[in-house]
């Protein structure tokens, strides 16, 4: 089927949309509608760190969304458990990027859950739409996000979110820098989050390599050797409120030496995959939480498993980025 003669605006074939939401707990916050015209829209959240909330693929939504849904920034919610006021869950909350873990305070400071890049609005760089009659596919969206504070640690990330017409697939690049004048901690984890109907019962869970749970094997009721843990499971009692488990994976890779993981939902011939290059991040985390209306898996690359500063710091695994020392990362999520 071609298009040649037939368009009069791209935005028949799609392109990215922004625009302000108005209501609740979300007003006033900025996003952007990227429509690939494969089947595939998403929406990134400008404010929030340029994540990623909503994303469904034809009928089919992919992510879980939590009760709070998208609220506007809170750059002061570090302290303790806050940050789980703001988490929206959807397709992409970033966490870093100086700490991924639970709460802690040590001879270094007092660190909240998962850190502060979620809550900082977004320096919108460029924005950049398809001209397919000019051979252009590709659309995208870059920011800057900065982690910041004087007389302390200055990061800064620039992200890039694109993708083309026609494929079903979106990429993240990013680029992290250190813009202060002293040696920066960098934790990273992306918490892709992933819900009904894509995660069903009986979806598949996809990863491959070896594996600890969180608190050790002998308190873990899910991932234990035996069980079926890679299969989602009806929703469980003992998940309700807090009740969840965390798998840490050592990812095996392919021949190209990148990582592969994901989800697969036969009953309606949908599937997704997570591609990563195990030098920018080492680790990937399985989160699982089967509660009653809070029905989700967690799939996460991470530089680090969300163990925090303090004990990245005591293993000797904490990166420090040198004054201006820049590291990448680039993840690709593909419908198949």
């Amino acid at each position: 089927m071609s298009y040649q003669d037939k368009i009069s605006n791209p935005s028949q074939l799609g392109g990215i949309e922004t625009s302000i939401l108005d209501n609740g707990q979300a007003k006033g916050v900025r996003i952007a509608w990227f429509n690939t015209g494969s089947g595939l829209r998403f929406k990134v959240v400008i404010d929030r760190g340029l994540d990623i909330a909503d994303a469904a693929f034809n009928q089919h939504n992919l992510t879980w969304i939590s009760h709070n849904g998208i609220s506007s920034p809170q750059p002061f919610s570090d302290k303790g458990i806050d940050w789980l006021r703001t988490f929206h869950g959807g397709l992409l909350t970033t966490c870093g990027l100086s700490h991924v873990g639970g709460p802690e305070s040590d001879d270094f400071g007092t660190r909240g859950v998962h850190g502060h890049i979620s809550n900082i609005p977004a320096e919108i760089e460029s924005i950049i739409q398809p001209d397919p009659l000019r051979g252009k596919m590709d659309m995208s969206i870059t920011g800057i996000v900065k982690e910041s504070r004087i007389f302390g640690f200055n990061l800064e990330l620039r992200r890039t979110i694109s993708a083309t017409l026609g494929k079903a697939e979106i990429r993240i690049h990013d680029e992290v820098i250190n813009r202060g004048n002293m040696p920066a901690p960098l934790m990273l984890l992306y918490h892709f989050n992933f819900g009904f109907p894509l995660v069903d019962e009986g979806t598949k869970i996809l990863w491959e390599g070896a594996w600890e749970p969180r608190f050790g094997k002998e308190k873990a009721k899910i991932f234990n050797q035996g069980n079926n843990f890679k299969t989602c499971p009806a929703p469980i009692k003992d998940h309700n409120g807090s009740g969840e488990e965390v798998v840490f994976i050592d990812p095996s890779t392919n021949e190209s030496g990148d990582c592969v993981c994901g989800l697969q939902n036969d009953n309606i011939g949908l599937g997704l995959e997570i591609h990563f290059n195990k030098n920018q991040l080492p680790t990937l985390t399985n989160w699982q939480h089967w509660g009653k209306n809070e029905y989700v898996t967690g799939i996460e690359p991470g530089t680090n498993f969300p163990i925090g500063q303090a004990q990245a710091r005591a293993e000797n695994s904490l990166i420090f980025l040198a004054p201006d020392e820049v590291k990448v990362f680039d993840v690709t999520l593909k419908i198949r």
